[in-house]
């Protein structure tokens, strides 16, 4: 387990939300438009939106190895943390499609020629991005409110004791608990185990 800086993290989940508040907006203006130019429209909020889901990533792998993912809620939180990551690249998976919606026309025949199928696609890229807003301002407010109480302080850090104090597992990294193991099945004259 790394321990990473949580003012910082919560520091960093915190700038989500706005950023993606204003790449939705460029989103809806973008989509009001004709979308005549949608390479020259829609590739700087591609490759914005792709730079925050790599930013997000990072962050959800440093959490999820970190002593976070031990604290109090801790695992719902980092499920809750890559549902907004996934959603980030989503919208920025569906803005490309957008771009390609609109360029298929000197591909395709048959291509839609109006804006609409890209319009679709940045209308559902802005709800994900609320989606992810959401959850990353619910996330860094969690956060936060645990950092500045003496008894949650407390409470996570028993946890976080008790993590470090158990022995370690043979994937250290891993987060989310698999079923139960079971014994393997003895090995028998047919099973291919017992075959030289």
């Amino acid at each position: 387990m790394q321990i990473v800086d949580l003012a910082e993290q919560t520091r960093l989940l915190g700038q989500v939300a706005p950023t993606l508040e204003t790449l939705t907006a460029e989103a809806e203006r973008v989509r009001e438009e004709e979308i005549l130019a949608p390479i020259d429209q829609l590739t700087p909020l591609v490759l914005r939106l792709h730079e925050l889901a790599l930013t997000c990533t990072r962050q959800l792998h440093d959490l999820s190895t970190s002593q976070y993912a031990v604290m109090a809620y801790g695992r719902e939180n980092v499920a809750r943390l890559t549902e907004a990551c996934s959603q980030v690249s989503l919208a920025s998976a569906l803005c490309s499609i957008a771009i390609s919606s609109r360029t298929e026309i000197l591909l395709y025949r048959g291509a839609d020629p109006t804006p609409s199928t890209s319009r679709n696609h940045l209308r559902r890229a802005c709800v994900e991005m609320d989606r992810a807003a959401t959850t990353s301002r619910a996330l860094a407010q969690r956060l936060s409110r645990r950092l500045v109480s003496a008894a949650a302080r407390n409470e996570d850090q028993q946890l976080i004791d008790r993590s470090l104090a158990a022995p370690v597992a043979a994937d250290s990294g891993t987060v989310i608990a698999g079923p139960p193991s079971t014994p393997p099945e003895p090995a028998t004259a047919s099973s291919p185990r017992s075959r030289h």
